[in-house]
């Protein structure tokens, strides 16, 4: 009788267990028939073989059958064409499918496969590389679109499930969770991306992320993987920002960004310490564009911006969104924290054009002349020299130290070789004894903010004194 019950309570935990977990067959039946397969073949491309060719012998010469048994027959130039695979999902039933931009990079021929076999040569509306979304158009009416849901109602740890053709098998699901939200990827500053854990392989990228509701929450971009295969790190792009970027695709064929003229970078614990923030929130202002809005507005190096439009800005790649995401000639208010203390100032906001190219790094020539180390200089493991007058005008800065040497404290701050300082905590430095006195009023175990130019470029970097 005690095995009989013992098996009894077993049994209800097992059931009870299952019926906890999600069933995703009803999604997978009513959704299924709204992703498709994407293919796409590039124009045919010369691939050259070496070695030796035959002679162009005519076949009636004494020396062709020599030629034609002795001598290596290698084929000239082939031509080859570019294949790949990926997903989509139709959004209108009048044929608009959004996919990722990369699936149909450099595609001469686009092929969309619905569910039901049936086969369409797409046209492609726009793409936008920034955010990898792409929008394509076939000629059918009548078809099946999905839900779109909100991104922002998304939990962390909530079951989603992707739909796709990894690897080219069609009408694949797999299921996991959110494993976490606004993740920012290198180089991916305009997306808040979705990280999950649902088994995305190659192939899957541009198909569609659901949640239990049966909505479109993302579109499956990226996946992280030493393999190339599935380890468990996936990436969505939103399906708000997806939905944003191809109604600007549909209605003008390009996509439109705000821009203020600004380097940000974001503010650690110890840069919030050297600025006298209360915490480690913001973009910290490296560099303004002369004659840019942000010059206009009033931004100066060494602010950090708190609020955009009304809204805090919690991390550098926040804002960069946030200002993305507005409309070029949009009058927007900001909150900046200077000399210890919160200001507003209102900016007017650009339109962002083609990528720059990145500033060419600065000569440094030959070295200056020495300055001897002082002890606090020693200390902190660093050998400078005053800039000379030409250095100063090739870097277009009325002062700073170059660094000759870097090791020890400075070293570990992330202080190179080659770096040249220009400011400690938004006090701009004259000269080696003037940095040495500028450092000297800080108290150990202090962490102060210098201003490095490195590259053509600038970034703070926090030094803690020692």
């Amino acid at each position: 009788m005690r095995r009989f019950w013992l098996s009894l309570v077993l049994l209800f935990v097992t059931v009870n267990a299952f019926a906890q977990l999600p069933d995703f067959t009803e999604l997978a039946e009513k959704q299924g028939p709204a992703v498709v397969n994407v293919s796409t073949t590039s124009a045919p491309r010369s691939s050259a073989r070496s070695g030796p060719r035959v002679p162009n012998v005519p076949e009636d010469d004494p020396f062709y059958e020599f030629f034609r048994r002795f001598m290596p027959q290698v084929p000239g130039p082939r031509e080859f064409e570019s294949q790949s695979l990926g997903s989509g999902f139709i959004i209108s039933a009048d044929g608009y499918v959004l996919t990722n931009a990369h699936v149909i990079e450099s595609a001469d021929e686009i092929t969309v496969k619905l569910n039901d076999k049936r086969e369409f040569k797409a046209k492609v509306i726009g793409a936008d590389r920034k955010t990898d979304v792409a929008l394509l158009k076939i000629d059918a009416t009548g078809l099946p679109a999905v839900r779109i849901g909100d991104p922002s109602r998304l939990k962390v740890g909530e079951w989603v499930v992707a739909i796709g053709s990894p690897f080219g098998f069609e009408s694949t699901v797999t299921a996991g969770i959110v494993s976490a939200k606004g993740r920012s990827l290198p180089q991916e500053n305009f997306v808040p991306f979705i990280q999950t854990d649902v088994a995305v392989n190659p192939g899957n990228s541009g198909g569609p992320l659901f949640n239990l509701r049966g909505e479109v929450v993302g579109i499956n971009s990226q996946i992280y993987s030493r393999t190339g295969g599935f380890m468990g790190l996936s990436f969505a792009i939103p399906i708000d920002v997806a939905m944003d970027i191809q109604q600007q695709l549909r209605t003008s064929g390009k996509v439109t960004r705000g821009r203020i003229g600004v380097g940000i970078q974001p503010v650690t614990r110890e840069m919030a310490e050297s600025f006298g923030l209360p915490k480690a929130a913001g973009a910290l202002v490296n560099a303004v564009e002369p004659g840019s809005p942000a010059e206009k507005g009033g931004l100066q190096v060494s602010d950090v911006i708190l609020r955009f439009d009304g809204k805090p800005v919690g991390s550098a790649d926040e804002l960069v969104r946030m200002v993305g995401n507005t409309k070029p000639g949009t009058r927007i208010s900001m909150q900046v924290w200077r000399a210890k203390a919160s200001r507003d100032l209102t900016v007017t906001i650009g339109e962002m054009t083609d990528d720059r190219a990145a500033g060419r790094a600065p000569r440094r020539g030959a070295p200056g002349k020495p300055v001897p180390d002082t002890a606090t200089l020693s200390k902190l493991g660093m050998t400078l020299t005053d800039l000379r007058e030409e250095q100063l005008k090739e870097l277009k800065v009325s002062g700073g130290v170059l660094v000759e040497e870097a090791g020890g404290v400075a070293a570990r701050a992330g202080i190179r070789r080659g770096d040249v300082i220009v400011a400690v905590n938004n006090q701009s430095v004259k000269s080696v004894d003037h940095f040495a006195q500028l450092i000297g009023q800080f108290e150990k175990g202090r962490s102060v903010a210098l201003l490095v130019r490195r590259a053509g470029g600038a970034i703070y970097i926090p030094l803690r004194i020692e």
